[in-house]
């Protein structure tokens, strides 16, 4: 067993390996320790606070406190060997930079409980849709700043240049920003969206040729879920190019009807029919405007027309008061003996009767 652990290996003998690996393990082993201890201490004591927001902090720090502290314990066995420089600093440089993705990491996951336990139960009892739009901007866009600036700094603590390196990606920045046009229109577009606030979440739109209600308003696209169930994503240049048609917004949903009675109708039978249709209209009140247009509006090729247009109320029950509007109009015409024409033609033939 001493023969073994005296054999060398790339400079190292065996001992000298398994002694690294030891303090390796053994970071990641306290790592575990430190967190179940000074975990279970915290959560103690958070539990004995009103706010979630510190229970979910301490959960957070889980994983990302381990890989810290495992880090460092892997700084340290790569200290305890005889490595060429080259290598040596290598690795050096990479746990350096591991460290730093670690904590970038634990910074990213307490932004997002910040956002997802204060600020997104706060926007939902407001009253202001603009901040729900926000929100999931705010989220992704904050998360991606985080991430970027933890990663730059990996980089520079890793060893490289990171002035040097963005300066040499200056040369096809040109190619990567032709490239990326469209994403550029779309992330402005969604500016011009927020800006102009032509319809917010929850609400119904018809929009390139989709009718549904909007889901999510994001930098780059749109979701709408449309009257089907289906989801559609619609870039934002497209959304900021094309006629936008707000439903939602509507003070009432107009319903226009024209009645066609036969022409063996009598004066005072049409003007029966226009008193039914105003009390039909007022029966419904409850689920309509009361301001409704009723006329005498022609005379048709085989019809008399009756012009009908109500208003029924903004958040009533759009088919279902038009479906009860036109049953009450079928019973009581049927009952008054008012009768709806259909397409006829009379013919006269030379010398005799007219013929039907």
């Amino acid at each position: 067993m001493q023969e073994l652990m005296s054999q060398t290996y790339y400079g190292n003998t065996m001992a000298e390996w398994t002694i690294a690996l030891g303090i390796a393990l053994g970071a990641f082993v306290v790592g575990k320790i430190v967190y179940w201890i000074s975990g279970g201490m915290l959560r103690r004591l958070t539990a004995k606070t009103e706010s979630k927001i510190d229970d979910v902090i301490v959960d957070m720090l889980d994983e990302p406190l381990v890989l810290v502290v495992t880090a460092l314990g892997l700084r340290l066995a790569v200290g305890t060997l005889t490595l060429p420089a080259a290598i040596n600093q290598f690795l050096f440089n990479a746990l350096q930079g591991l460290i730093v993705v670690a904590v970038a990491w634990t910074v990213v996951r307490l932004f997002d409980a910040v956002i997802t336990h204060v600020l997104q139960p706060a926007i939902e009892n407001s009253e202001s849709d603009l901040d729900d739009q926000l929100l999931p901007v705010v989220r992704k866009g904050g998360k991606t700043i985080l991430w970027s600036l933890g990663i730059i700094m990996a980089l520079n603590n890793a060893g490289y240049d990171v002035a040097a390196l963005i300066a040499g990606l200056g040369i096809g920045g040109l190619a990567l920003a032709m490239a990326a046009q469209d994403t550029v229109k779309n992330v402005f577009a969604g500016f011009t969206i927020f800006t102009d606030r032509p319809f917010t979440l929850g609400e119904r739109v018809a929009v390139s040729g989709f009718d549904g209600a909007v889901e999510e308003i994001g930098l780059r696209t749109t979701r709408i879920r449309t009257l089907a169930g289906r989801q559609v994503t619609i870039p934002n240049s497209g959304i900021s190019n094309s006629a936008v048609e707000n439903i939602s917004s509507e003070p009432s949903r107009k319903v226009v009807m024209t009645l066609g009675l036969t022409y063996d109708t009598t004066p005072d039978a049409m003007r029966r029919a226009m008193v039914i249709l105003g009390e039909i209209e007022a029966a419904h009140g409850e689920d309509t405007t009361s301001e409704p247009v009723i006329a005498f509006s022609g005379y048709g090729d085989f019809a008399m027309n009756v012009l009908f247009i109500y208003y029924i109320r903004k958040g009533a029950d759009i088919m279902g008061t038009q479906t009860s509007v036109n049953l009450a109009i079928l019973d009581r015409f049927n009952a008054e003996g008012l009768s709806f024409a259909f397409p006829t033609q009379t013919i006269e033939l030379a010398g005799g009767a007219p013929s039907d």
